[in-house]
């Protein structure tokens, strides 16, 4: 099954920012392109459970995610850096 992945404008901005300011904005695009190629084939097999969320980690980024599997989709929440 295929999903829509959407972000929440927090987690957009956060995206923005974090690419802005890297000192290697490859790798965080490449960590953000992985990340919704997985988000939109299967999103509850990757991650772990998180708060009642997903936690997924491609470094050098991490999502807090939701999926919506009524709606085919999954909602990105934040986007955070990590070493």
């Amino acid at each position: 099954m295929r999903y829509t992945v959407i972000e929440s404008r927090i987690a957009q901005n956060a995206l923005a920012y974090y690419w802005r300011t890297a000192a290697d904005r490859q790798a965080v695009a490449d960590a953000s392109n992985e990340i919704d190629r997985l988000l939109k084939s299967m999103p509850d097999q990757c991650g772990v459970p998180f708060m009642g969320l997903r936690r997924l980690t491609v470094p050098p980024l991490e999502v807090l995610y939701q999926v919506l599997p009524d709606d085919c989709m999954v909602r990105i929440w934040s986007y955070r850096l990590v070493t």
